[in-house]
C-alpha cells in the first residue's frame, strides 16, 4: 500500500483540518464530535439538511455543505458510519426553527445511527432514505444501496429548503427525487482502505466488477474486461429497465468517478450513455460529470439518471455555493 499519510489513526482528523482551512469562507469544522457545518447559515427559519456517512467518498458529503445544499455533514471514519452523537451535535448546531431533514444512504450502519439520533431529537425531524443502486433487486434483504444519486437528492432538496419549503415539503420532494433516480457502477480495480492495508477484494487483471458498491462491496457479477461500449451498455440497460423513461422525458445524466478514473474516460462514458438515451428520444437537459461520490482510489465509475419534473429542474438550476458544487452565485 502506498498512501500519502502520517498514520491511519490521524488521517481523518488531518484531512478534515485541511478541508476546513481550504474552505474557511464556506464551512466550519467542529472537532468533538466531528461535523462540518455551513458557516453563514440562514438568518430566518429554514429546514436544516444534514447528511453524512463514512469518509472515503469525498466530496460527498462534507464538500456539499453550503448555501443551497447541506447545512451540516457528519463524517465517520473511512467506510464507517458516523455516530449518533455526531448527528445530534450537528442537528443542535444548525437547526433554526423549521426542523431537521436527515438525508441517509441506505446502509445498515448509517440507517441505524441516524435513527438513534432522530429518536433523541426534540425538534421536528424527517428522514429521506436514498436507495438508487439498481444493481440490487428492489426486494433485496437490505434494500437497494444509496450511491451517487444521493448528491442529486441533496442538491434539489437543498434548493427547496433555501427557497422556504416546509419540512414535509422537503421530505416529500426528497422521496420523489429518490424514486425518480437510478444508478449503477462498475469497478476496474478494488480500493485500498488504509486500516486494512491491501485491496478490499480481489479482481483479475482482465476482469471488471459489474454493479459494485461504493465501499467495494462485490457487485452483480465479475465480467471480462471488454470495450467501453459493452461495459456502458450493461449499466444503462439496467438503469433504463428500472426507470423506463418515455420519449420526450427530461432527465439529468450524471457520470461519477470512483476516485481512480481520469476525466477523459468519464466523458467517454457520458458520450456513450447520452447516445443510448438520445436514440430513445429521452431529452438530456442537465448533466454532471466528475468525481463526486468516490471510493478512495478505486478505478471505475457509475452512471445515474434522474427523471426530472419542472420543480426538480428549477431546484437543480438554483444557486449553490459549496466547496465542490457551485453555480449561479
Amino acid at each position: 500500500m502506498k498512501k500519502i499519510i502520517n498514520g491511519v489513526d490521524s488521517l481523518l482528523e488531518e484531512s478534515l483540518s485541511g478541508f476546513a482551512k481550504a474552505h474557511s469562507d464556506i464551512i466550519q469544522l467542529n472537532s468533538t464530535p466531528h461535523f462540518v457545518s455551513r458557516k453563514n447559515g440562514s438568518q430566518t427559519p429554514k429546514v436544516a439538511l444534514i447528511s453524512g456517512g463514512g469518509s472515503g467518498h469525498e466530496p460527498l458529503h462534507t464538500g456539499l455543505v453550503g448555501m443551497g445544499m447541506l447545512d451540516a455533514a457528519c463524517p465517520g471514519q473511512i467506510f464507517t458510519s458516523p455516530t449518533p452523537d455526531q448527528m445530534m451535535a450537528a442537528a443542535q448546531a444548525v437547526e433554526n426553527g423549521a426542523g431537521v431533514l436527515f438525508i441517509v444512504k441506505n446502509y445498515a450502519g448509517d440507517v441505524m445511527n441516524f435513527e438513534i439520533a432522530a429518536e433523541m431529537l426534540e425538534c421536528q425531524h424527517q428522514t429521506v432514505l436514498v436507495c438508487d443502486d439498481v444493481s440490487l433487486d428492489k426486494d433485496h434483504s437490505t434494500g437497494r444501496r444509496g450511491v451517487a444519486g444521493t448528491l442529486i437528492v441533496e442538491k434539489i432538496v437543498g434548493a427547496a429548503a433555501e427557497a422556504g419549503a416546509s419540512l414535509q415539503q422537503c421530505k416529500d420532494l426528497g422521496d420523489r427525487v429518490n424514486n425518480a433516480t437510478a444508478s449503477m457502477g462498475l469497478a476496474l480495480t478494488s480500493c485500498t482502505v488504509p486500516a486494512l492495508g491491501r485491496p478490499t477484494f480481489d479482481i483479475g487483471s482482465n476482469e471488471i466488477e459489474m454493479g459494485v458498491g461504493i465501499h467495494g462491496e462485490r457487485g452483480r457479477e465479475p465480467m471480462d474486461l471488454t470495450s467501453a461500449s459493452e461495459m456502458v451498455a450493461h449499466l444503462v440497460a439496467a438503469i433504463d429497465k428500472a426507470l423506463q423513461p418515455q420519449q420526450g422525458q427530461k432527465v439529468l445524466l450524471h457520470v461519477n468517478g470512483f476516485g481512480g478514473t481520469p476525466l477523459m474516460e468519464l466523458y467517454l462514458i457520458y458520450d456513450l450513455a447520452a447516445q443510448y438515451w438520445q436514440e430513445k428520444g429521452v431529452e438530456i437537459v442537465r448533466s454532471l460529470v466528475g468525481n463526486y461520490t468516490t471510493s478512495l482510489d478505486m478505478a471505475g465509475a457509475s452512471v445515474t439518471l434522474t427523471l426530472l419534473d419542472d420543480d426538480m429542474l428549477t431546484y437543480w438550476d438554483a444557486p449553490v455555493h459549496t466547496a465542490n458544487l457551485r453555480w449561479g452565485c
